[in-house]
């Protein structure tokens, strides 16, 4: 048995297992420790990918050639993008999921990826370095001990891990499975802060059991979409473009004031306002005792009813979730439209873990402490799949650079929205669970979900993880957007072609020719409809994919807004290229404010961008700095 690697990454949820396949496929011989080889990649809460940002955080993992793209991909039930009717910096990629194929899909991909190995144990505790200044290793629960050049944590809800239903108490990770002891205890020791926070899940019930009849369906798309940007990653569309599979429906049911009341029967069994629950739980994703406590002037709340999988009639209830006593979830849940004859296969409950508050890390990831160890997931107090898997794989990216004496990989927040993510979180911290938002990018405009694979395929390239294949493809596409643009601005639109059409959307007709750039820049008028009635235009986007065309119209309609952003994008990013020593000693400076000297002292920035983006530095104290540092 192998007993020495490049990198060991501890727990395959969603962060590890990105971070192991990224370590990997750049080269690093890899050990994934999980408790359960039968749970690696569980979906332990909803059975779907990406929304709001975070659809733009898988597409941004797969441009840099991870796998949660290509599994939500294949393992999809329904695709649906959000946000359609708001500009293109909203629209949102979202995939419901099989469950258990998602997990499946996820296992079959690292076992077929070489350089990673499998070890079934819990890490007991971490082997440093007899300075205390770097990490070795790890010692399992069976006592082996595997040595290694770096580790990374991803520990999701299982550090000192506690379930709470009602009055009842449970140490676990996750429902069935047990807590990690251990970790926490050491790295306190190590002189690391730590805290605790809380999430929680719904009710799952059995389909068979529930009258859709009295329910709203939501359909998926008419016109299917995916997350990869690899080609026939999609279950719904074979190669010919000819359909598969139908998408499964969700449906939408409300709560009202008879739920309501059967619920705040339960409040004084409630672990959350009882007092037993000391973390906080995620802002925007509260429990249904949350929903009806803080808005309690609504009679009702929206609840999705989301199918599990192809094969399964279990059903995830999301908007329900919650911690109270079983015999109170089984009554109010009888009392929701369509829903009063309804089984329960499990309850909902609250999960309460340790975390560790991410100032503590440096943007690479790497902890400030200790060398060569790096957090990602939920151990830096972020909440979601998304969040915790682009985490993983920046991780994984970074301890391979690291061993191998090369630069970090640093994603600037006007490059991805992984970039915005981690900034957030090494330079303000959190003491709430982190959720990605698009109104968190001051950005968006640039960080769009239909161009991640521009955006970044070639920088990941750069460093050895996204594959040639990618590069290329990448190469095509925007030679052929750049074509099309081309065109629009030299080629001018026939009026006795466009006027129906024109005339159709109530749009004025044209007098004489005009470049197919003008006409394009009016409201409601779209390549795709311009070109079913101008021939030469037909015939320049015949052979083009329909990514590649959309690309060429968001560019176009939006291109003032997008230079300006990327303007300011340029002038704020200079500053992130003004590098601050690691021994700098800021309290030397004397011209700056007393809390600034405190908080750079404590955050140790590692640019004079980041250190402006920390609260309480104000633009006197960047300048103080700049001086100082150019002097």
């Amino acid at each position: 048995m192998q007993t020495q690697y490049d990198v060991i990454v501890v727990g395959a949820g969603h962060a590890g297992c990105e971070a192991a396949a990224a370590a990997a496929n750049m080269g690093s011989k890899v050990l994934l420790l999980t408790m359960n080889m039968q749970t690696i990649a569980q979906m332990s809460c909803n059975p779907a990918m990406g929304g709001i940002a975070k659809g733009q955080i898988v597409r941004e993992i797969d441009a840099l050639g991870g796998y949660s793209g290509i599994v939500s991909d294949k393992s999809a039930i329904q695709f649906r993008m959000l946000n359609r009717s708001k500009g293109p910096a909203m629209w949102s990629p979202r995939s419901q999921n099989d469950r258990m194929l998602f997990a499946q899909t996820w296992r079959e991909m690292l076992e077929q990826t070489p350089n990673v190995d499998f070890w079934q144990d819990m890490c007991r505790e971490l082997i440093i370095s007899k300075d205390g200044k770097r990490v070795e290793g790890v010692v399992t629960g069976m006592g082996l001990e595997f040595k290694s050049k770096a580790v990374v944590l991803t520990n999701g809800t299982f550090l000192n891990g506690l379930i709470h239903l009602g009055e009842k108490q449970i140490g676990g990770g996750r429902s069935g499975e047990s807590a990690s002891y251990g970790i926490t205890e050491q790295l306190v020791k190590l002189g690391f802060e730590n805290g605790r926070m809380k999430t929680g899940t719904p009710p799952r019930v059995d389909s068979r059991t529930l009258d859709y009849s009295k329910m709203e369906e939501q359909e998926g798309d008419v016109a299917i979409d995916k997350f990869s940007y690899l080609e026939n990653t999609s279950p719904f569309i074979s190669n010919n473009g000819s359909p598969l599979k139908k998408q499964l429906p969700c449906h939408i049911t409300y709560t009202n004031k008879d739920v309501h009341d059967v619920l705040r029967t339960g409040f004084e069994k409630s672990p959350m306002y009882s007092g037993r629950i000391q973390g906080l739980g995620p802002r925007y994703c509260p429990s249904i005792e949350d929903k009806i406590t803080r808005f309690s002037e609504r009679d009702r709340h929206q609840l999705f009813v989301e199918p599990e999988g192809w094969n399964t009639v279990e059903i995830y209830v999301n908007g329900f979730s919650t911690s109270l006593p079983v015999d109170v979830q089984q009554k109010a849940m009888q009392l929701i439209p369509g829903f009063e004859n309804a089984k329960m296969f499990r309850p909902g409950y609250a999960i309460e873990y340790d975390y560790f508050p991410p100032t503590q890390l440096k943007l690479s990831l790497e902890t400030k402490l200790v060398d060569n160890l790096y957090f990602a997931g939920q151990i830096n107090g972020t909440t979601g799949y998304e969040e915790a898997a682009c985490q993983g794989q920046m991780a994984g990216i970074n301890a391979h650079l690291k061993i191998n004496e090369k630069n970090p990989f640093i994603l600037k927040r006007h490059e991805a929205y992984i970039g915005v993510l981690i900034d957030d979180l090494v330079t303000k911290g959190t003491d709430e669970p982190y959720r990605m938002f698009t109104s968190r990018s001051e950005y968006r405009l640039l960080l769009r979900q239909d161009n991640a694979d521009v955006r970044l395929t070639p920088l990941s390239h750069s460093i050895g993880l996204a594959k040639d294949n990618r590069l290329v493809a990448v190469n095509s596409k925007i030679k052929n957007y750049e074509e099309l643009i081309k065109f629009f601005k030299n080629t001018s639109a026939e009026p006795s072609e466009t006027n129906a059409y024109l005339e159709s959307i109530n749009s004025a007709p044209l007098n004489q020719k005009i470049r197919y750039f003008n006409v394009l820049s009016r409201p409601d008028v779209t390549i795709s409809d311009l070109a079913k009635h101008c021939s030469d235009l037909k015939n320049v986007v015949s052979n083009m994919d329909a990514d590649t065309v959309m690309q060429a119209e968001i560019l176009m309609k939006y291109e003032g807004y997008i230079e300006r952003e990327k303007e300011g994008a340029e002038k704020v990013a200079k500053l992130d290229n003004y590098k601050i020593k690691p021994d700098f000693d800021f309290k030397t400076v004397n011209s700056l404010s007393l809390e600034a000297r405190d908080k750079l002292t404590k955050l140790r920035p590692e640019t004079i961008g980041q250190a402006s983006r920390i609260s309480g530095i104000n633009p006197a104290d960047i300048s103080v700095l700049l001086v100082h540092l150019g002097r």
